[in-house]
């Protein structure tokens, strides 16, 4: 697996998150995404740091106004769900799902242009910077994904090229040690098995709950809960 690593860097008074980053040092926050094709991602967001912020970041996160996902001056459409896991005086972690995105100018869709397969992204925002790991299997095309996000950027955002390198890290120890319930672990396999994470993807919602003949809702939840499970336990090392 190949990663491509690079910055963002934030001006005060471009992005409602990262201001408070940029305004509060000691703060930090690490998110772990997952993008399945143009129009669908979720993501999990641990922010820690001084309480007013995380109560603020929080409040952001589950909002429907705070345009989470553009890198340009065009806020994209679609369906937000969001859920808190967690909620410390000192710490939050925040669940939220994407779909039906339409005209998004974001790194995960953008990145999809370019590279195939579910791609899996790492974020780390620290004062006026956000720093991103994409790991992919082929990086033919980085290059033009790389002019591609400089040339989209907004006023106010500067992107700064890191590398791009045979993937390290604790992305290759993502799975060790993870506990999630015997059904939330029976439906991410069948999942898995099925194709739900390919792109595009081979079954849906409905069939995944028709083979195991439970409620559409039920498989949903317990999906949702199963990849929180492991992103927690990703996060957690970090």
């Amino acid at each position: 697996m190949r990663e491509f690593v690079f910055e963002i860097r934030y001006e005060a008074d471009t992005d409602e998150l990262m201001d408070l980053f940029i305004e509060t040092t000691e703060a930090r926050s690490t998110t772990f995404l997952c993008s399945m094709g143009n129009a669908q991602l979720w993501r999990l967001d641990r922010i820690t740091g001084p309480t007013s912020l995380v109560e603020q970041a929080t409040a952001l996160l589950t909002g429907s106004t705070y345009n989470q996902l553009s890198i340009s001056d065009r806020a994209c459409g679609g369906r937000h769900y969001s859920d808190v896991l967690e909620n410390g005086s000192q710490r939050s972690l925040v669940y939220s799902y994407f779909e039906n995105l339409v005209h998004c100018d974001s790194v995960p869709t953008i990145t999809n242009r370019y590279i195939t397969g579910a791609l899996l992204f790492e974020i780390i925002r620290e004062g006026d910077t956000e720093r991103w790991r994409i790991f992919m299997e082929d990086d033919k095309k980085v290059g033009m994904l790389y002019d591609t996000l400089g040339g989209l950027l907004q006023d106010g955002l500067s992107f700064h090229f890191d590398h791009v390198s045979d993937a390290t890290g604790p992305l290759l120890t993502l799975f060790d040690s993870v506990s999630i319930r015997p059904e939330q672990s029976r439906v991410l396999e069948l999942a898995a098995q099925e194709g739900y994470y390919e792109t595009p993807r081979e079954t849906t919602l409905d069939e995944l709950a028709s083979e195991l003949d439970w409620p559409r809702s039920t498989v949903s939840y317990r999906l949702r809960k199963a990849e929180a499970g492991l992103v927690e336990s990703y996060i957690s090392t970090k």
